[in-house]
């Protein structure tokens, strides 16, 4: 079932989403060569903890850190290690959450290592812009199908492919809820979306095919023809003449 938000809940949401976004701003600050992922969970569970909140993502499900960390051609759910050492050229996707008196924030970005091939530069471009595609016209009694459509329309017409095992959701006092949002689908189906509605709307686009591999530790998700991927996401609240970007 969708959980139409009160106003006091929006407004825990939004602290939540704001904390969200200033954690990946300061991870984005300490991304460059030579740095390990584990390092950079480090300063993303310092930096939540110091704000009130606490990561969404530790021990959720069992996970073992504050952060996804996912480098070059893993799509989502890298577990941050002392062994993955950032090098020039890589490529990251830091997707976090921060809980914040019970309720969560859910956002990710891609991130360059240093100087990086034009190609890939342009497939993070391209995933940021498709969730800008996705929330056009996005308003109180809009489809989640039409969210979906619009992602996939773009990626494709842009030559990249989306994902289909790994879909957004709804988000709230639980990190994940009804209803599911896939970045692939046809307009006007799926559930509506009412005023007061808060989801994670999250495009995973990859360089090659959309195929995917899960990897032994029942966590990391790969492109199976070992391309690049990128992750772009937003916590979003659905209004009456739009939608808010919480997480931005």
């Amino acid at each position: 079932m969708i959980k139409i938000k009160s106003q006091e809940e929006i407004e825990l949401i939004r602290e939540a989403c704001r904390i969200t976004r200033d954690t990946l701003n300061v991870v984005k600050d300490s991304i460059k060569v030579g740095i390990s992922t584990k390092e950079l969970d480090k300063i993303a569970y310092d930096y939540i903890k110091s704000q009130g909140a606490t990561p969404s993502f530790k021990n959720y499900n069992g996970y073992p850190a504050s952060i996804c960390a996912s480098v070059n051609d893993t799509i989502v759910h890298g577990i941050p290690s002392n062994d993955i050492i950032l090098k020039e050229g890589d490529i990251i996707s830091i997707d976090v959450g921060a809980k914040y008196n019970g309720y969560h924030g859910d956002a990710a970005r891609t991130f360059p290592v240093g100087k990086i091939d034009p190609k890939v530069k342009r497939l993070i471009k391209i995933t940021e812009q498709s969730f800008f595609e996705g929330i056009k016209g996005l308003k109180s009694g809009a489809f989640v199908g039409d969210i979906s459509n619009r992602v996939q329309t773009f990626v494709e017409k842009n030559g990249y492919s989306v994902v289909r095992e790994l879909v957004g959701h709804g988000i709230g006092k639980q990190l994940h809820e009804d209803p599911m949002v896939p970045n692939f689908g046809r307009s006007g189906s799926g559930p509506r979306l009412n005023a007061n509605t808060t989801i994670a709307i999250e495009p995973m686009v990859n360089m090659g095919d959309r195929n995917v591999k899960f990897m032994p530790d029942g966590w990391t998700c790969k492109t199976r023809d070992g391309l690049p991927s990128a992750h772009y996401e937003n916590t979003v609240l659905i209004t009456d003449n739009g939608v808010e970007i919480l997480t931005m």
